[in-house]
């Protein structure tokens, strides 16, 4: 007697997977009627799509953007996730590197501006460790803030907006600021208060109301003067620097150019901040 062995391949009336041969499917997809398996079903409105439909919608599909080049639907401000989670990170460094080694090498003074000019940059990665609403109100700013310019602005513009008004942060301390004594500066500040400002000159592009925000800029700008410790000067930086790069993205005529035509806006800001900080370091 023999016994006949099962087959591996589903027999020629069962349905299979385009994708997959060797799976019987009997769910069909709802936009072309052809077989899906469940690795290969994209829950739809109704019933399921198998992925190639899917993706071909995607690349159909009209990207619908902001005025200033951000698509409308951008999800979770990743970038602005991002930045938190290396502060965040680099405050702890600050804490578990021994010898205060992570702030004697990122941290800005005036003294570093012609030989460590990154330093610029890289102290607003950094915060104060005697003082910890130092790094949490500053964060929670950044949260509020690029949760509302990062999907208008686009992940690329908005990230290239807060690194420059950072930098333009510590221009404005090397610039207000007597050579003398070298004190060090730290803190997300200045990028913070290039938010303010862009956010200012976006609302103002927009038609909407400005009061609340030049309230919220007096205010925080206030602190700077009456509270020991607190570089306005890099606020008045920061401020001045993330208004003029919004400017730039704000009102770089729209087009297959406007792209382009930001970018240079941006890196004439750029300019302009390295031209300061040349005339200051050679005015000694």
């Amino acid at each position: 007697m023999s016994y006949g062995i099962p087959s591996a391949e589903p027999s020629a009336d069962i349905p299979v997977c385009p994708r997959h041969p060797d799976r019987p499917s009997y769910v069909r997809c709802q936009r072309c009627g052809r077989p899906a398996c469940p690795e290969c079903q994209r829950t739809a409105a109704v019933g399921f799509q198998c992925v190639d439909c899917v993706n071909e919608q995607k690349r159909t599909t009209p990207a619908y953007r902001s005025p200033y080049g951000g698509a409308l639907a951008v999800g979770r401000p990743l970038v602005t996730f991002a930045i938190i989670a290396i502060c965040a990170l680099v405050y702890i460094l600050q804490w578990i590197v021994p010898g205060d080694v992570v702030f004697q090498n990122f941290a800005f003074a005036n003294i570093f501006a012609d030989s460590q000019p990154w330093r610029m940059l890289t102290a607003a990665f950094l915060h104060s460790q005697g003082f910890l609403l130092h790094i949490v109100l500053n964060m929670y700013t950044l949260w509020i803030f690029g949760q509302a310019l990062e999907p208008l602005l686009g992940r690329i513009r908005f990230l290239a907006l807060y690194l420059i008004s950072a930098v333009g942060g510590s221009v404005g301390y090397l610039v207000l600021t007597p050579t003398l004594p070298p004190i060090a500066v730290v803190g997300a500040s200045g990028a913070i208060f290039g938010l303010f400002g862009a956010m200012l000159v976006v609302q103002r592009h927009r038609g909407g109301e400005t009061k609340q925000l030049w309230v919220l800029i007096a205010i925080n700008g206030a602190i700077g003067f009456f509270v020991p410790g607190i570089a306005w000067q890099a606020h008045l930086g920061g401020l001045i620097t993330g208004g003029l790069a919004a400017a730039a993205i704000a009102y770089a005529p729209r087009g297959k150019n406007q792209a382009l035509l930001q970018a240079g806006g941006i890196v004439l800001v750029a300019g302009l901040l390295a031209v300061v900080t040349w005339f200051r370091i050679t005015a000694g």
